[in-house]
């Protein structure tokens, strides 16, 4: 097992780093979707610029109102997966996929590496593996949470304190991965989509045939 992991504790260098749909009324009653998305006004980021994607400013760490649930949708090529978020578990990671997803970072970045029965990750913005948004943070780690099923969303990284955009969505439990990788979300709906996906992997993790993430955006509930 750790020889499948060792690709994804060891490198950026090696494999691994607009808006949701919410309406303006949907983030005036979201404290932490209004905070983000004042932190994104501030922040003028240029994106005519062809590198934009890694060159931004770490967000804060929001404060998330225990009453509402976030969720993260992924419209791929293989069709659409919703995502829980976990703001109680790892807080940080939360904060950084909503920024990322507000601000239209994952829209047409692709799955880069899949090895079925294990994980598929993507969140690079170059597409090799190597880059990350510009930012770096901490892991967030919390015994109620493991790896023990399919569907986990986990964060990719090169070592302790180097985790930014990339992340896997796991095949299988992978335990190995306890306290080394958060784990900050889960796959509710969108099952066959993770199924079509992981059809496209191979043992070495280069897929078959591309698989896009079209569109990435924030739900609440």
């Amino acid at each position: 097992p750790m020889k499948n992991i060792a690709p994804l504790m060891l490198a950026l260098p090696l494999t691994l780093a607009g808006c949701g749909t919410e309406t303006a009324s949907t983030s005036a009653v979201n404290p932490a979707i209004a905070a983000i998305d004042k932190f994104i006004a501030k922040g003028n980021i240029d994106k005519t610029q062809p590198e934009w994607r890694k060159n931004l400013a770490q967000p804060p760490r929001l404060d998330f109102d225990p009453k509402h649930k976030y969720y993260w949708i992924l419209q791929t090529g293989k069709g659409r997966m919703k995502i829980e978020l976990m703001p109680s578990i790892a807080p940080m990671h939360v904060s950084s996929t909503i920024y990322l997803a507000r601000l239209g970072f994952y829209d047409g970045l692709k799955f880069h590496r899949i090895i079925p029965g294990f994980m598929a990750q993507g969140g690079c913005p170059s597409g090799t593996g190597r880059d990350g948004p510009g930012y770096k943070y901490s892991g967030e780690f919390h015994p109620a949470v493991k790896h023990t099923t399919l569907g986990n969303l986990s964060m990719a990284n090169s070592g302790p304190g180097t985790d930014g955009s990339q992340f896997f969505l796991t095949f299988a439990p992978t335990p190995w991965l306890d306290e080394k990788h958060t784990l900050f979300g889960k796959i509710v709906e969108g099952f066959q989509c993770l199924t079509l996906i992981q059809s496209t992997g191979t043992k070495d993790g280069t897929p078959t045939e591309e698989t896009l993430i079209v569109k990435s955006s924030i739900e609440t509930k």
